[in-house]
């Protein structure tokens, strides 16, 4: 599978599992020995038992989620996928846009996933023509 396909089909994964909290979907997207770091300061997760675990604590603690994912930018075996999401969490509603840089193995699974983001209170949408 090729970047541009990997990087689409892990976009489009994500759009529709994230709001269905579907953790299976997504962590078949990644590598045995994938490393997910979901914030720069955070120590990664490690392996697809790691993504798995991440994704079922976060996915507890979220709730009515509604998400966005911009088109991927691509170049060998690496992409950059913006994308915009809001959910409540512990009864406040909250906002985060970020981006997500991806490495895939020539399966076009996951090996390293880095996510970098900006959070605000409130549930806001993407801005026009984001």
């Amino acid at each position: 599978m090729n970047v541009q396909e990997a990087a689409r089909r892990w976009a489009e994964v994500w759009k529709r599992a994230w709001p269905e909290r579907d953790v299976e979907s997504i962590a078949a997207l990644y590598a045995d020995d994938a490393r997910y770091l979901s914030y720069p300061f955070r120590e990664p997760d490690e392996g697809i038992a790691g993504a798995r675990d991440y994704l079922a604590r976060t996915f507890d603690e979220e709730d009515r989620i509604e998400c966005w994912f911009g088109e991927p930018v691509t170049g060998r075996d690496r992409a950059a996928v913006e994308w915009w999401a809001s959910w409540t969490e512990d009864g406040k509603e909250i906002t985060l846009a970020g981006a997500t840089v991806l490495r895939f193995d020539e399966k076009g699974s996951v090996v390293d996933q880095r996510d970098y983001w900006n959070q605000l209170d409130g549930r806001r949408p993407p801005y026009p023509r984001w």
